[in-house]
């Protein structure tokens, strides 16, 4: 029985994008010579990816890398500013009730590729900072989504045998594979993976998330 799940959060916990769109609209309509628009399907194509691969891809017409750090620095800023102020459920159908089952049986950890104090927002947002054992974040590690897995699991002791990480795009596919555990698609999220066929599972929505590992559990024995 694998004990340890890692979650991704956008795409996987909840959908945010519609919120932070329009603080990145925000940040750019006060960063002179930007004229990037922002959409929720924009940030569904690049959530995921570490911060400054976001950067690159949104803000090539601000070359000066100064002035897109504070660019970027300002999107986080009105980000989290709006998403503490917002009052509607950003959250996937089922994620907190399943979350709570789950919270029963496997000790719950989050690992994304998002900025310092992101996943702290999430977990307070959504209800869920009781349930999760630990948490890590390119905003705090500086390197890639898979060697962030690795260094969670080092410090809370999992081995590759007893985790595995759950989320919705071909970069947490390729994450887990670096970490050397199984990998859980969230079909429902922001991504596509090019070999479904060779994930551990695939979920339609986040309820089924609790059948899915039932199943894998019954095809180790």
């Amino acid at each position: 029985m694998r004990k340890n799940l890692i979650f991704d959060v956008d795409g996987t916990l909840w959908d945010s994008t519609p919120v932070v769109a329009e603080g990145w609209n925000r940040a750019i309509a006060e960063v002179e010579g930007c004229h990037a628009v922002i959409t929720p399907q924009v940030l569904r194509r690049e959530f995921g990816q570490p911060m400054d691969v976001i950067a690159d891809h949104l803000f090539k017409e601000v070359t000066d890398p100064e002035k897109r750090q504070v660019l970027m620095e300002k999107c986080c800023l009105y980000e989290q500013q709006l998403l503490e102020e917002n009052r509607e459920d950003l959250s996937y159908p089922g994620m907190r009730t399943c979350m709570e089952e789950l919270g029963k049986t496997y000790s719950l950890y989050i690992v994304s590729n998002c900025q310092c104090g992101y996943i702290e927002l999430v977990m307070e947002k959504n209800q869920i900072g009781h349930l999760i054992q630990d948490f890590e974040c390119f905003g705090n590690t500086g390197t890639c989504k898979g060697e962030t897995i690795r260094i969670l699991m080092e410090r809370n002791h999992i081995a590759a045998g007893d985790a595995v990480y759950i989320g919705d795009t071909q970069g947490d596919y390729e994450a887990a594979d670096m970490a050397g555990i199984p990998f859980i698609f969230a079909q429902y999220g922001f991504g596509k993976v090019e070999k479904e066929a060779e994930t551990a599972a695939s979920i339609r929505e986040f309820a089924d998330l609790k059948e899915a590992l039932n199943r894998l559990e019954t095809e180790n024995l």
